[in-house]
């Protein structure tokens, strides 16, 4: 049943990009043909253009909207299926100018922000993605629902002219919102769910790392090579859509939870940012952000800066690490790059050929646990939880017996850790690390060194009650 009086879509694509001078940051013609090329539609010509201002009425002038309108004409004399042809537009048009253009071209008329939401609409994978991308899809549709259908109209007066009272305009507005309400409630059980998985993480103390960047700059595959996964990568804009959370066993951090997100794009539609709140909430809970970045692309700082306003918008503070990915096609050498302070800012790698995964991981390891230093332990015969728990960290590098046959560790963490360790194991830093190691530690050791011997103190104290009470000469 047509609902709508709207022509039909097609895959055959008359593409349009205008060159606006009021708009400081035009969208990319070469960008908007791979959006194009990955929601599966046939280019078959690209007409461009420039104005200083959008055209009131049909956004791009009467001049080129004839224009438009000669091509697709051409497509139809020329093809049997003339019919299945669609005009997209790099721009966000208003629903009146959508409206005017189908008038006028006698075609459906598709803006950035309806393509960007067909894309997404066939990548949903599973049932957050699905009920994100139909919340968004309503929004965007619901300043469209016009021309309804026209055998139920208003009352009028005369005989035979009353209708029903109600337009099927009005109650197709009536059960949109029905259903966009029925979706924010769905999706505010899926944000939850997470918050109490968010929740069990925090308590675990396992820190979560959260993969953004712009589309098709390589999260994806970066994720596979960090979590030994398989999760689907292609070279193409928004090739994954569904958020995926791994638990991954970091050396010289434990374990952490790696979230791979969904790709950013400049201009992103804001019915998106406010559908996929739930997804991003990942990227808001994370303890880091590596922000993933195609080293090998010409407009790499406008990425940089779309990324960026995608962050600033959903109020995203973690630290972030950039990670300039693609160095394999750039020619940049892999490596660390520190700011003033020592901190990591930027690490060169490339994903697809597993090029500077080690400095990555050193990166990460000093931003979670601060700077690395090299640390000799002689281990108590009483120490064998901090043995297992630095075995899982992944942070011993040697490991010997001295001459009375105490086991000696080689380990690389950081100062911090080492602390939290001989805290959480009420461990005398004296008596397992060197005398310099111990010196160099003792400022900040102090308030576990005070702990220590409060929880020995307590302990004595309790074994002497626990005698008293036992002994019946004691009274």
């Amino acid at each position: 049943m047509q609902y709508f009086d709207r022509h039909e879509g097609g895959e055959n694509a008359i593409l349009v990009h205008l060159d606006i001078h009021q708009i400081s940051d035009p969208d990319d013609l070469e960008e908007f043909r791979l959006l194009v090329h990955s929601a599966g539609a046939n280019e078959i010509e690209v007409i461009t253009g420039s104005r200083s201002k959008p055209h009131a009425k049909y956004f791009v002038g009467t001049g080129k909207a004839q224009e438009i309108a000669d091509a697709v004409k051409r497509f139809r004399d020329t093809h049997e299926d003339g019919d299945d042809v669609i005009v997209i537009f790099n721009h966000n048009l208003s629903p009146s100018q959508e409206r005017n253009l189908e008038a006028t071209l006698k075609c459906r008329v598709l803006d950035r922000t309806g393509l960007i939401l067909d894309i997404f609409a066939q990548r949903a994978r599973t049932y957050e993605g699905k009920l994100q991308v139909e919340l968004a899809q309503l929004n965007h549709l619901a300043t469209r629902l016009v021309r309804g259908w026209t055998h139920l109209e208003r009352q009028k007066g005369g005989i035979g002219l009353r209708g029903p009272g109600e337009t099927q305009l009005e109650t197709d507005r009536r059960l949109l919102q029905i259903r966009v309400n029925q979706l924010k409630a769905k999706l505010e059980k899926v944000k939850q769910t997470r918050a109490q998985g968010r929740s069990k993480r925090q308590k675990s103390e396992t820190p979560t790392i959260s993969l953004v960047g712009y589309t098709n700059a390589g999260k994806s595959t970066l994720f596979n090579r960090l979590a030994d996964d398989n999760i689907y990568a292609a070279d193409q804009l928004f090739a994954t859509l569904d958020p995926t959370l791994r638990r991954v066993k970091w050396a010289g951090v434990g374990n952490v939870v790696l979230a791979d997100t969904v790709g950013f794009v400049r201009h992103l539609p804001h019915e998106l940012v406010e559908s996929f709140h739930a997804t991003l909430e990942e990227t808001l809970e994370a303890d880091l952000l590596l922000h993933v970045i195609d080293a090998s692309s010409p407009d790499m700082h406008e990425q940089i800066d779309a990324v960026n306003d995608v962050l600033s918008q959903i109020k995203a503070d973690a630290p972030i690490l950039l990670v300039y990915n693609k160095i394999d096609k750039s020619g940049e050498p892999a490596g660390i790059y520190y700011q003033e302070t020592n901190t990591p800012a930027r690490v060169y790698v490339s994903a697809r050929d597993g090029i500077g995964m080690d400095k990555l991981i050193q990166a990460v390891q000093e931003l979670l646990s601060g700077n690395l230093h090299h640390y000799i332990i002689t281990l108590p015969y009483h120490a064998g939880q901090l043995k297992n728990t630095l075995h899982e960290l992944g942070v011993i590098e040697h490991s010997d017996y001295d001459d009375t046959g105490k086991e000696v560790l080689s380990v690389r963490l950081s100062a911090s850790k080492l602390k939290q360790l001989l805290g959480q194991f009420k461990l005398d830093a004296k008596e397992v690390l060197s005398p310099k190691d111990a010196k160099s530690l003792a400022p900040a050791l102090e308030p576990f060194e005070e702990a220590i011997q409060q929880s020995r103190a307590i302990k004595n104290k309790n074994d002497e009650h626990s005698l008293t009470d036992l002994d019946p000469f004691c009274h």
